[in-house]
């Protein structure tokens, strides 16, 4: 999908600064701790007649479990000062447990665990800026997006030799989280209905990682023996730059990737009633402004929560 007006919000974007990061107006959990301003009796658990499933069990127990990645930040991060985790995922998964009525508690499993689906009852939800690719959503289920990131290039700060994307990453090694969309981008098999996507590298060596942070890390070594590029969001990649990595973003995204809330096709209690009513809480929080200010707080400013 070619991407329309990406000079103007790239510039934005790369105004994001950690510093600007955190707060005290919402959001946030202890890492492996229940955590909620939910008032009893409020919200969805209040007045639904959900028996026997995953979302009544949720009700009775009081508590959904998210699971989440430490090493995303601005998306989600580990505060080792409060022992909180904090974050524009984080806070999105806390509003959405306020608006069930229940208290959160998170887990930090490996994304390609999460990504396989069969959780086993270890989590509920994953709120942690999934795309819901073809071949996921024979595993998961998925809300409506909540977001929308721009996927972008990113070389050693010393690197003169690649500036058009279109033909300087041709047969390049390139770092990207295993089994994450970016590698579906460059081996060309990418799919999620409803989209399309212009593939313009060619004969890419993808270079896998458990994450994409740590494809960054070699990436800043700056010795072009390990990677020439590595592909992420603009959001986990400008939050790297901003730690003082020796490290720039190229050209324009490539793509925008929707990015949706999932749920574990194979749990033991049918979840059809909990992803329908965190589908209408996706959809409440676009209209009545929630997501918007939330992106805005953790993004610099910027609405990431539209379509381009």
């Amino acid at each position: 999908m070619r991407i329309r007006h990406l000079s103007v919000i790239l510039t934005a974007v790369l105004g994001l600064s950690l510093a600007a990061c955190g707060g005290d107006d919402g959001g946030g959990g202890s890492a492996g701790e229940a955590s909620s301003s939910a008032a009893a009796g409020d919200g969805v658990c209040a007045t639904t007649d959900a028996s026997g499933d995953l979302l009544a069990e949720i009700c009775d127990r009081g508590k959904i479990v998210v699971s989440t990645d430490p090493k995303y930040a601005p998306q989600s991060s580990l505060n080792v000062e409060t022992g909180e985790y904090e974050g524009f995922d984080i806070d999105v998964a806390t509003e959405i447990a306020n608006r069930l009525g229940v208290g959160i508690g998170w887990e930090a499993p490996k994304w390609e665990v999460l990504t396989a689906g069969s959780w086993s009852g270890r989590w509920d939800m994953s709120v942690g800026s999934m795309t819901p690719t073809n071949d996921r959503q024979q595993v998961l289920d998925f809300t409506q997006p909540y977001y929308f990131t721009p996927a972008v290039v990113v070389v050693n700060s010393a690197n003169t030799t690649i500036n058009d994307l279109t033909t300087d990453l041709d047969g390049k090694t390139i770092g990207v989280c295993s089994g994450c969309s970016y590698e579906q981008y460059l081996d060309k098999t990418l799919a999620i209905d409803g989209f399309t996507f212009d593939f313009v590298v060619d004969d890419a060596v993808i270079k896998g990682y458990d994450t994409d942070t740590t494809a960054l890390e070699d990436l800043a070594l700056g010795d072009g023996t390990r990677l020439d590029a590595a592909m992420t969001s603009v959001t986990t990649a400008q939050g790297f730059i901003d730690t003082g990595k020796p490290e720039k973003i190229v050209g324009d995204p490539l793509f925008y990737e929707p990015l949706a809330v999932a749920f574990d096709k194979s749990s033991s209690l049918d979840d059809a009633s909990l992803l329908a009513a965190v589908d209408q809480i996706v959809a409440d929080m676009h209209t009545d402004g929630t997501l918007t200010k939330l992106s805005e707080k953790w993004y610099d400013g910027i609405d990431l929560t539209v379509q381009q």
